[in-house]
């Protein structure tokens, strides 16, 4: 957790929690738009290459969902851990990946961090605490938990958020894994992020309780659902049972009420939702919300914006010029780096 002063209590749901958001410095408050702004924008630089047919396999895109990426893992310490999704690539832009790497591997080039092998589904960034996208619903869930128990075996006080969609909460995984770290109180979030479709599926027609959260109660533990668009609230209330897990007291069921602006991956024609769903849910784009948050703390002005996104731009111009420069891998090294 990085280091904040001048906290007073606020209520987010049933608890009382600190409000260290007030008391983040300016620096890194201005730094978490940046990673906004760079998950936005790398986002949106994949789509264009999908249009142009310069991606091979599917892809998933998190634009809408910005706030609970940067807000939950910037409520961490550098060296804790996450597992993240198929829908990853705006966990690995907030745990600190290289775009450079990052925009190679999507384009499968050698020099990405998965030598081009992984694709968008599978980019892992192990020296970041990145342990990985996967491709199966649920599939970090079990990863989490494991590398939970490994930190409580060995002491050293990390902790790690599992972050998962609405669709895993289905999955016979999620319900054996949070058993097991409730069993053993061991030092992970259950992070879901609600996008309000599983694939196609709307929430309401696949769950008969209101709040996702409220699957903690079958496993004794703690848990409330907040809105995933609203940075300083999913920042808050994440590190609140950051520092709980590291006493001891977790794990904790987290369900962040967020929206997916584009379709489930890359073929997906949309047809069971209305455009004027999808347009509600942009009037609460994360990243407007935050800008008027600093707006209004008089921490930028609109120039100062305007630099940022240009500088973000840039990035990731320079990201997609190192990708497009890269090789592929050679054919001979197909079996290389392969465990199973």
């Amino acid at each position: 957790m990085r280091e904040v002063i001048n906290m007073r209590k606020i209520k987010v749901s049933d608890y009382e929690i600190e409000d260290r958001f007030s008391g983040v410095s300016k620096a890194l408050k201005l730094e978490m738009l940046k990673k906004m702004y760079e998950i936005r924008y790398f986002e949106e630089q994949a789509e264009q290459l999908i249009i142009r047919g310069k991606i091979h396999g599917t892809c998933h895109l998190y634009v809408g969902e910005e706030a609970t990426a940067v807000g939950a893992i910037y409520a961490l310490n550098k060296d804790d851990y996450i597992t993240s999704t198929h829908r990853g690539h705006g966990h690995c832009i907030a745990k600190g990946a290289d775009l450079k790497l990052m925009m190679a591997e999507f384009l499968g080039k050698k020099t990405g961090y998965c030598k081009g092998k992984g694709g968008s589904m599978h980019i892992a960034d192990v020296e970041q605490g990145n342990l990985g996208a996967n491709g199966v619903v649920g599939g970090g869930i079990g990863i989490a938990t494991g590398a939970a128990l490994t930190c409580k075996m060995k002491k050293n006080g990390k902790v790690v958020i599992c972050f998962f969609g609405d669709g895993a909460v289905n999955q016979g995984i999620f319900h054996e894994s949070v058993n097991m770290a409730s069993i053993w109180r061991l030092p992970v979030i259950y992070l879901c992020e609600n996008n309000q479709y599983g694939m196609s599926m709307p929430v309401k027609e696949a769950f008969n309780i209101e709040r996702l959260s409220d699957r903690r109660i079958a496993y004794g533990i703690d848990g409330l659902t907040i809105d995933g668009n609203n940075i300083v609230e999913v920042f808050n209330v994440v590190s609140h049972f950051v520092e709980r897990c590291r006493k001891g007291l977790g794990p904790v069921l987290i369900e962040s009420l967020t929206y997916r602006w584009k379709g489930h991956s890359k073929s997906d024609a949309q047809v069971y939702r209305t455009r004027e769903e999808v347009k509600a849910w942009m009037q609460k784009d994360p990243i407007e919300r935050y800008k008027r948050v600093l707006l209004g703390e008089g921490i930028i002005t609109p120039d100062d914006d305007r630099k940022l996104r240009a500088e973000v731009e840039n990035e990731i111009s320079e990201a997609l010029k190192f990708a497009e420069e890269s090789p592929f891998p050679e054919p001979s090294e197909v079996e290389e780096d392969v465990y199973a």
